[in-house]
């Protein structure tokens, strides 16, 4: 089981590995909260919420929450945890770029594969 410190360390380390201009406008940067988050659209609150990409008042950020990317990922060994981190945080400032742009392809994406899983 790895400490949120440890993955707070791995996502640094994943952001030192990612252009720059990724992060452009993402005025809040990255976070890595410690609770562990369920989707509200699961009604039987097996799913969890790794992170989030928000764009209101207060700017633009990306939220992940470690309690979640435990229950889901602590099992991993460090190798493979560091690729899921990757995953997780290339996917979160693809919807950063895509709202940037003006676009919801992922987030379209994202629903039709909630759907799917909700049957």
């Amino acid at each position: 089981m790895f400490t949120i410190d440890e993955i707070y360390d791995m996502l640094d380390d994943i952001a030192d590995e990612l252009p720059q201009e990724v992060f452009r406008n993402l005025n809040g940067g990255v976070s890595l909260l410690p609770e562990t988050k369920r989707s509200s659209a699961d009604p039987y609150g097996g799913l969890y919420t790794l992170g989030e990409y928000r764009h209101d008042q207060m700017g633009r950020y990306i939220v992940l929450y470690y309690g979640s990317i435990r229950a889901v990922h602590g099992h991993e060994p460090r190798e493979e945890l560091y690729e899921s981190l990757k995953k997780l945080l290339v996917h979160e400032l693809t919807h950063h770029i895509e709202a940037l742009a003006g676009e919801r392809d992922l987030e379209i994406e994202d629903e039709k594969n909630l759907n799917e899983y909700l049957g």
